[in-house]
């Protein structure tokens, strides 16, 4: 007899949620990229889409103190046009033109979400999963992922960032 019970994908970790006072650390750079950071950045990978509206996850969400984030647009309405996966190692952001207000959420923050002035370009100097420097350049939707995760490195939420609690915060609709 055939087993019937389906099998279910678990993320390889559990997300940190604020007032977790890991989250608002600033993080550590990484030296150098070997096997372990890359087994991590898998991780981290596999984890940003276990959640499927998620675009984007910093090494902090998961109990990691290092400048890693990872971001995949690709999936989501929002993004009119995307570069698909990338790996964020030590990122730096050069410069940021333009603004937007976009409304963001965080699996960080499960229950809300906000309405975040954010540059509408950035620049930012990073390296990849192979430990290779390199700029990128982002516009529009992925520009925000880029600041999002940026500022998790930094130890700041997207709740640091809006311009008033009572009228720029929301009770999320749809969880991630």
């Amino acid at each position: 007899m055939a087993d019937s019970r389906k099998s279910v994908a678990v993320p390889d970790f559990s997300i940190r949620r604020f007032p977790d006072p890991l989250l608002k650390q600033p993080t550590r750079r990484v030296d150098r990229v070997d096997d372990r950071i890359r087994a991590l950045i898998d991780a981290m990978v596999r984890t940003m889409r276990h959640h499927p509206r998620c675009v984007g996850l910093a090494a902090p969400q998961v109990g990691r103190g290092l400048r890693i984030a990872v971001m995949d647009a690709s999936r989501h309405p929002k993004a009119a046009a995307s570069l698909g996966l990338l790996v964020l190692v030590n990122p730096q952001i050069l410069e940021r033109e333009g603004s937007l207000l976009q409304r963001e959420g965080c699996l960080s923050v499960p229950d809300f979400t906000g309405n975040v002035p954010r540059a509408s370009r950035v620049r930012l100097a990073t390296w990849d999963r192979a430990g290779s420097a390199m700029e990128l350049e982002l516009e529009g939707f992925e520009a925000v992922i880029a600041q999002h995760e940026v500022d998790h490195l930094d130890g700041t939420l997207f709740l640091d960032r809006v311009a008033n609690l009572a009228t720029d915060v929301f009770k999320r609709k749809t969880y991630l």
